[in-house]
């Protein structure tokens, strides 16, 4: 028996998928900060953190890593345009070449509030590679210089992306089909 009803899951992009478009993102990465010395990858947790690891493995630079925990859902489908900082970087980025790696933009609330907040810091450059965008949702325009891809107006979850902090550990991205929580505890 699996812990999530898969009746009610629509695969969105199954695992061969997200690791080919990953491993063109992580090429086009490398080409694009070839001979900037160290690239500091920071990932927005905690949804950032299957997508960060299998793009960091696909780019051939010197990579340190960082995280920075950023919550504005909470334990809902919808975001409270509130957002809060859960935890901050361990290391100081100033003059520095950043990569901000993130699941899914989709308000662009929470990326604006982090762009703004690393500015502070004094970064050499900061750029920013989402696995998900869903523009249809946008509210402020952010930047976006990396995009695995670009998705419908629909709750996505697994590789990283929750239900009530659970399905993360799906190895693909659906959508849940009906009303029904897809999960049976």
């Amino acid at each position: 028996m699996q812990f999530y009803d898969h009746d009610q899951i629509d695969v969105l992009f199954d695992a061969e998928t997200l690791q080919k478009r990953i491993a063109e993102l992580g090429k086009q990465i490398t080409e694009d900060f070839q001979g900037q010395g160290e690239l500091v990858v920071i990932g927005v947790l905690k949804g950032s953190f299957l997508f960060l690891a299998d793009l960091i493995r696909q780019i051939d630079l010197p990579v340190s890593v960082d995280f920075l925990g950023l919550s504005s859902y909470g334990r809902s489908f919808e975001t409270s345009g509130v957002v809060r900082v859960t935890q901050d970087l361990s290391q100081p980025i100033k003059g520095k070449a950043v990569l901000v790696v993130e699941d899914i933009v989709d308000t662009g609330l929470t990326m604006s509030y982090l762009l703004s907040n690393l500015a502070t810091r004094l970064p050499k450059s900061v750029h920013v590679a989402t696995l998900l965008h869903k523009p249809s949702r946008c509210q402020v325009e952010v930047p976006l210089d990396y995009i695995g891809f670009t998705i419908p107006d629909k709750f996505v979850i697994g590789y990283g992306l929750d239900y009530k902090n659970l399905l993360r550990n799906l190895p693909f991205i659906g959508v849940n089909r009906g009303d029904t929580p897809p999960i049976t505890l």
